[in-house]
């Protein structure tokens, strides 16, 4: 079941982010030292607040037995696009169709919101998750190398 989170959800939320992005992090050589924003070391209690409540980002997460076990964000743009943040989905818990379905959800509310593109950026090196994102629709618009990250950042889109 997916349901809008609140600050009672926050603790639980960055555990899930920052477990289900280390595994990224694990695969593609990425640490503190050489990727100190990347989001398995750079998600803390304070920002996930600061996102709810000063930039009032909808932030949703997917329960399974009480637990949270997927969840996302999304920060509303000036253009009347939307970008998709931090979803993720328990390594558990993968294959199962959750992050999907966290997906579909947010394509839903961002219409909701009169939003007509969603944005979204990835590990450009993860081959196997920038076909998932285009299998749902998202077409990569080009990549960005930042000297906070040992990766390329990969940037998609899509139409809703």
């Amino acid at each position: 079941m997916i349901k809008k989170i609140s600050k009672n959800d926050i603790n639980e939320c960055v555990k899930l982010i920052r477990e289900s992005f280390s595994t990224v992090a694990e695969e593609f050589g990425l640490t503190v030292d050489n990727s100190p924003r990347f989001t398995a070391f750079a998600t803390t209690e304070e920002r996930l607040i600061w996102h709810l409540n000063v930039e009032q980002r909808p932030m949703y997460a997917f329960f399974c037995d009480g637990k949270i076990v997927g969840y996302y964000s999304l920060l509303l743009q000036d253009n009347s696009e939307i970008e998709l943040n931090n979803l993720c989905v328990h390594p558990d818990y993968r294959h199962k169709g959750i992050g999907e379905k966290l997906v579909k959800h947010a394509f839903d509310v961002a219409r909701e919101l009169g939003r007509n593109k969603m944005n979204i950026g990835i590990v450009e090196e993860n081959i196997l998750l920038r076909k998932w994102y285009e299998d749902l629709g998202f077409v990569h618009t080009g990549t960005k190398k930042y000297n906070f990250f040992a990766f390329t950042c990969g940037f998609m889109e899509r139409i809703l």
